[in-house]
């Protein structure tokens, strides 16, 4: 627990115009100023943020906090997560009680090790970067896929030279255990001799950033028939695979405008629908979705459509993202299970069909509740009292899953009616 006279005083110490200026044009209007808000699509700026009594509102929306609460909301931050980000800005220490068994010692190590990793991966993404412009194998490969220099740049897409060592240009000291422990090298021991060589060679670069823009990873899609064909960073102690979303930082506005956010499984995915002027898309990072992952989307929009290939992998995939929104859904949250056909991803979808096709097929997809019937009656003849029986008990262990509220109700509900059940049958 943060004690709260640190938040006091951190709050007299950082300067909410400032913060909020970071990512607001904001413009000075007698005591106070305005802009945009952040929060909203608005075409005439109602959002004002007052030096005086350090406090931000919108007049259109409602949204109103401090420096601490705009960061939070703004960046899709916790509340910890926000105070130690502006703790950092200001050169001060957040003390914790040391319920970990940490001395503050071992967490300044830390937070050296962080910001240590963090910089060689800056270094390495911009390293990547420059040699796309020397890859005339992987420039074709992007144009091939329909996208510009722009939207690259947009996503600080790379290459990976082929050589073994190429980081060692980069890096003075390629020997450090910090390239290793950052994911960027691997080193392996074979005969008593030790080796160092790039974890990334010959392919195309992704960057992977959290929501602050800091580059914590890659992805990275091999140009020839190597394999895997993507291959992501290692957990490091910067990134982990369950807690981070791949375009997050990129879309964060776009979701915002939309109040929606499509989640999907590719990082060209997610480049490609930016391409074609849908911003407000993520991608898991080869991983299945995780309960980290729908808080922190759930943090910011409303509205969730999960898109998968329409084959039999893709539904799995989608029961086990079923599952696992279940015990974290929020009543005010919408999900939404979306199926493409078989022949197509979100990428070669809207390079056959267009924007505007897809998000029409996003309009017709399945809501949480007509999914969650679909997977308890799955396999099952619903016209047999076994078929019916089978379906109600994995409709049962479903709503199990569930938080007590009213959308657990009314899916039960549904369920006793399509089962022929009731809700002593259903556990509810």
């Amino acid at each position: 627990m943060i004690p709260q006279a640190f938040i006091d005083s951190l709050l007299q110490r950082v300067d909410v115009v400032e913060v909020v200026g970071a990512y607001v044009q904001l413009k000075k209007t007698g005591a106070n100023y305005s802009g945009l808000c952040p929060f909203h699509t608005e075409k005439s700026p109602s959002f004002s943020v007052s030096p005086s009594k350090q406090f931000y509102h919108c007049f259109g929306c409602g949204a109103h906090g401090t420096a601490i609460g705009f960061v939070m909301e703004h960046l899709g931050l916790s509340f910890p997560q926000a105070v130690e980000d502006l703790a950092g800005r200001v050169g001060l220490t957040v003390p914790q009680e040391q319920r970990d068994g940490r001395s503050e010692q071992d967490r300044a190590e830390s937070r050296d090790q962080r910001a240590r990793l963090l910089a060689q991966l800056s270094e390495a993404a911009q390293f990547y970067k420059r040699r796309l412009r020397e890859s005339p194998e992987a420039i074709a490969y992007l144009k091939r896929r329909g996208l510009t220099g722009e939207v690259a740049a947009q996503f600080m897409l790379g290459y990976s030279p082929a050589g073994w060592q190429s980081l060692q240009g980069v890096f003075a000291d390629y020997a450090k255990p910090d390239l290793v422990d950052a994911g960027l090298v691997i080193q392996s021991s074979e005969g008593g001799l030790t080796k160092r060589y790039d974890r990334f060679r010959d392919r195309l670069m992704f960057p992977i950033r959290d929501e602050r823009g800091e580059v914590i990873g890659f992805g990275a899609r091999t140009l020839g028939q190597d394999e895997p064909k993507y291959l992501n960073s290692p957990e490091t102690p910067v990134f982990s695979k369950g807690h981070h979303l791949y375009g997050l930082f990129e879309a964060k506005q776009a979701i915002r405008a939309a109040q929606a956010c499509w989640v999907v499984e590719g990082y060209m995915d997610v480049v490609a629908l930016h391409q074609h002027g849908i911003g407000h898309v993520v991608a898991t990072l080869g991983t299945a979705t995780t309960p980290d992952h729908l808080r922190l989307l759930m943090r910011r929009c409303s509205r969730l459509v999960f898109m998968f290939d329409g084959d039999a992998a893709g539904r799995r995939a989608a029961a086990k993202a079923l599952e696992v929104s279940l015990p974290v859904l929020q009543e005010r949250a919408s999900l939404q299970f979306a199926f493409l056909p078989t022949e197509h991803d979100p990428d070669s979808y809207v390079r056959a069909h267009g924007a505007d096709a897809l998000r029409d097929f996003v309009r017709s997809a399945l809501s949480l509740s007509a999914f969650f019937l679909e997977r308890a009656a799955f396999g099952q003849n619903l016209q047999l009292p076994e078929g019916r029986a089978a379906a109600t008990a994995e409709a049962r262990r479903l709503l199990a899953l569930m938080p007590d509220g009213e959308l657990r109700r009314q899916i039960a509900r549904e369920a006793a009616e399509r089962f022929q059940t009731t809700a002593e049958g259903l556990g509810v």
